[in-house]
């Protein structure tokens, strides 16, 4: 089972790429709620390299390490990366108000579809937020 999210982000291709790539932004996105947070991030941004993400509870109550190895790198337009088992692809569109980012991956048994699919789109909407942000900033 594939499962589909994406978003919308106004801001250059090169930003939202660079965001998406730096453990330094990792950290400051990729959480699904304000209950969670990344501690650490890793990223060896070619074909074979590796990456991990820290995720755990700001009270300290659970954690995980998500990571994988990157398949596919087509810099400002896909990252592919195998999880496991299972495999994801994240398409960068640049359009006329930014960049759509899409990432498609393959589903577990363990949580149903829609929990898949609002924790990746959560997260997703996290990463637009925090690009804008950093724009605005900037």
């Amino acid at each position: 089972m594939r499962i589909t999210v994406e978003t919308s982000v106004a801001a250059p291709i090169d930003q939202v790429w660079r965001a998406y790539t730096t453990p330094a932004d990792i950290v400051k996105w990729n959480a699904a709620s304000d209950e969670w947070h990344t501690t650490k991030a890793t990223v060896d941004l070619r074909e074979g390299g590796v990456f991990s993400s820290r995720m755990e509870a700001k009270d300290g109550s659970m954690g995980f390490d998500f990571a994988g190895t990157y398949t596919t790198i087509v810099e400002h337009k896909l990252i592919e990366y195998a999880f496991g088992d299972r495999k994801a692809e994240v398409e960068f569109v640049p359009g006329a108000k930014g960049v759509v980012v899409r990432v498609v991956f393959d589903g577990e048994q363990t949580h149903s579809v829609e929990q898949q699919q609002s924790g990746w789109q959560a997260i997703l909407d996290s990463f637009a937020r925090y690009v804008e942000a950093k724009k605005k900033n900037s």
